[in-house]
């Protein structure tokens, strides 16, 4: 095995607008809407966390202070849980402060991913780093974080998380030209079109929100022109590094992953993934699952 630098930091963008969610978002950040009782950008730290990345920044905007509020102490609050003798809640309000190192920057304008990855330069500096979206939630029970980190332990430069989806759906993500490995999960990625039209599209292999990333991308993202939507986006500085070299800073590949991805990005499938997580709850499976019976069948 090559010896490349392990990745030890992690990078999460959390500085979009949550338009799709309004007015839920007016005043509350889309990545602190709840999933049953835990809010989402909770789980993506904990993922980075279980993947031995205890080094976090958060990329957020002015109107994200919550999120900090909600992985800082809450005194008053654990006081008067600690008074009550509730043990249970009291560790559930500490467990996000505890949970790892988290760094913060803000994003001034909302100029794309790519820009808000760029945002991480000063943090991250030269070395590797993984990069969760937050509107992507992955099981805890499939460890595709760690395996992406294994990747780019073996190939060097970075990894993409790819998912196959239906030819309807591949204008939604962006996409990759793949070729093969010797491994049966691991692909070189030869191309990536962000959000092309069904019938331009190089597969139906799309990227999800879990990338690990060469800090050659930082170079790349301040040569970058605003592309799709005239934002700065970060496959097409993927792109640039698919086609170099490990001497700058390439190549890509592609880990398939075919387990348990949950989607928070929009109305529809947020209620998908609430129920789901509840339905998984020992401790509300037992009451929800009857009542959701009866109600479906009522309808």
């Amino acid at each position: 095995m090559a010896d490349f630098e392990a990745v030890t930091k992690a990078v999460v963008p959390a500085a979009g607008l949550g338009t799709r969610f309004l007015p839920a978002t007016k005043a509350t950040p889309k990545e602190m809407l709840p999933i049953v009782d835990k809010p989402a950008i909770q789980y993506v730290v904990e993922e980075a966390v279980s993947a031995g990345l205890l080094d976090l920044l958060m990329v957020t905007g002015k109107t994200k202070r919550s999120i900090e509020d909600h992985f800082d102490r809450a005194i008053e609050l654990e006081e008067a849980l600690e008074a009550k003798g509730d043990d249970e809640r009291l560790s559930q309000v500490r467990e996000p402060a505890d949970l790892a190192t988290l760094h913060y920057v803000r994003q001034g304008q909302p100029r794309g991913l790519g820009h808000a990855v760029l945002c991480a330069k000063q943090h991250v500096g030269n070395h590797p780093f993984a990069c969760l979206l937050g509107d992507d939630l992955i099981d805890h029970r499939d460890e595709l974080l760690k395996r992406m980190i294994e990747v780019r332990g073996t190939h060097g430069g970075s990894v993409i998380a790819l998912m196959e989806v239906p030819a309807e759906q591949v204008s939604l993500y962006g996409c990759a030209a793949i070729e093969p490995t010797g491994e049966d999960d691991v692909v070189r990625v030869t191309d990536l079109v962000e959000k092309p039209p069904a019938d331009e599209a190089p597969s139906n292999w799309a990227i999800i929100g879990r990338y690990v990333i060469d800090p050659a991308v930082f170079e790349v993202l301040e040569n970058t022109p605003p592309g799709r939507g005239d934002e700065i986006q970060l496959t097409d500085a993927l792109r640039t590094l698919a086609s170099r070299g490990s001497d700058q800073g390439g190549p890509v590949h592609g880990v398939l992953f075919r387990g348990r991805r949950y989607d928070t990005g929009n109305k529809i499938d947020y209620l998908r993934t609430v129920v789901q997580f509840a339905a998984d709850r020992p401790d509300l499976a037992p009451e929800f699952l009857p009542w959701l019976k009866e109600f479906l069948a009522s309808r």
